[in-house]
């Protein structure tokens, strides 16, 4: 047939053509789809997560928080019970890089202390005749890293002269050092605040979803009364119930029990809706109609279905914990001396002397804001990663 004789098509039939062929998944969807079907359900959630620049953001802002938990003793250059009480709220030392005979060498200033308002104001001022080395890997205070090993090496520090880069607190103690042990306490209560709130939260909205009646009412009623009381007022009140003879350990796990024991109610109601729409499904209908018992259907399919969702709740919730350990603190009503955590630091920085005078005493706010945000980015990656159609 030639060309003049062809049959010719009308655009109509063209536009069909083109969609039936658009309208298909392309070969790369086709493979993605079923690379993904492939591997497991987690490294899917691994692999949509690096996707989120967010998210690997605050992953590697928690990773350097934790790695500051872990090597706190190695990381700050003394204890942060350690005084210098020539340098009270003595200002943070600027660091410098060259000159002053060291080379390429880092070093700080040695401050020089005066008087103003007439003998009632400390002022400071770098004495440029004395400069002082900033050494890595130097012997300083014995430690026990982790409690177990003996260790006298710091990241940095100077056998010349204190080092103070955020500055000293009313009691002459290093800030920097006092912010990285106090991130100990403020990362690690988080963590087991919401530990205990998950264990607490998935059973209780487990079972009120999967058995309903009597149970669920019950459950939910519970939870709406303590919904009911305005956080801080509760938080205060029942840290104040604390025994004030108890060791500074005691009270950090009371804390830690009183923030947990606010904080399932959430977690169970969102659980307890995921349970009502899985217990009508036909794997469970199945289980049940060979014979499994209820503990069975519960552990081995509801539970395990709501494994991602529990995760991403979880990193939810952690900086609401970090939040309240900080503003108990701060009131006075959380970690108590000698122990130090980010609200212990902020407790001190609360008078509007404070603020005009010494505001480096606020740089503690630093690490709070920022551990908030790498928990919030890392949730909202993993609640897209893990449920990628349900944004």
């Amino acid at each position: 047939m030639s060309a003049a004789q062809a049959p010719r098509l009308d655009p109509a039939t063209l536009s069909r053509a083109r969609v039936a062929q658009t309208d298909g998944p392309s070969d790369e969807e086709r493979l993605l789809a079923a690379e993904e079907a492939r591997i497991g359900q987690w490294r899917q959630v691994w692999r949509r997560f690096r996707r989120s620049r967010l998210g690997m953001t605050g992953l590697a802002i928690l990773v350097v928080l934790y790695g500051a938990v872990v090597f706190a003793e190695f990381l700050a250059p003394y204890h942060y019970t350690t005084s210098f009480t020539e340098y009270v709220h003595a200002p943070p030392q600027r660091l410098h890089l060259g000159g002053a005979g060291l080379g390429l060498r880092p070093y700080v200033y040695d401050l020089t202390r005066g008087y103003a308002a007439q003998g009632l104001l400390r002022v400071y001022s770098p004495d440029t005749a004395k400069p002082i080395a900033i050494h890595f890997l130097v012997p300083g205070e014995p430690y026990r890293l982790w409690g177990l090993i003996p260790a006298r090496r710091h990241l940095f520090g100077s056998p010349d002269g204190p080092v103070a880069l955020l500055g000293f607190d009313r009691m002459g103690r290093d800030l920097l050092s006092r912010t990285i042990y106090g991130a100990r306490i403020s990362m690690t209560i988080g963590l087991v605040g919401v530990v205990l709130s998950i264990v607490l939260g998935a059973v209780l909205g487990t079972v009120s979803g999967y058995y309903g009646g009597t149970i669920d009412h019950l459950i939910q009623r519970f939870i709406e009364l303590l919904a009911s009381f305005p956080s801080i007022p509760l938080w205060m009140a029942l840290a104040a119930a604390l025994p004030p003879e108890w060791s500074s350990v005691k009270v950090y796990f009371g804390i830690t029990v009183i923030l947990s024991v606010l904080g399932w109610g959430g977690l169970a109601r969102q659980l307890r809706g995921i349970v009502l729409a899985y217990r009508e499904q036909d794997f469970v209908m199945a289980a049940r109609c060979a014979g499994a018992s209820d503990w069975h259907i519960i552990s081995r399919h509801l539970v395990p279905g709501c494994t991602s969702h529990i995760l991403v709740i979880a990193t939810l919730s952690v900086p609401g914990m970090i939040l309240g350990e900080t503003a108990l603190s701060f009131l006075g009503l959380g970690i108590r001396a000698p122990m130090t955590s980010w609200g212990v630091l902020l407790e001190e920085a609360q008078h509007i002397r404070v603020l005009t005078q010494y505001p480096w005493l606020v740089l503690p706010a630093v690490p709070v804001l920022l551990a908030v945000l790498g928990f919030n980015f890392v949730g909202d990656a993993l609640r897209d990663a893990a449920d990628p159609h349900g944004r």
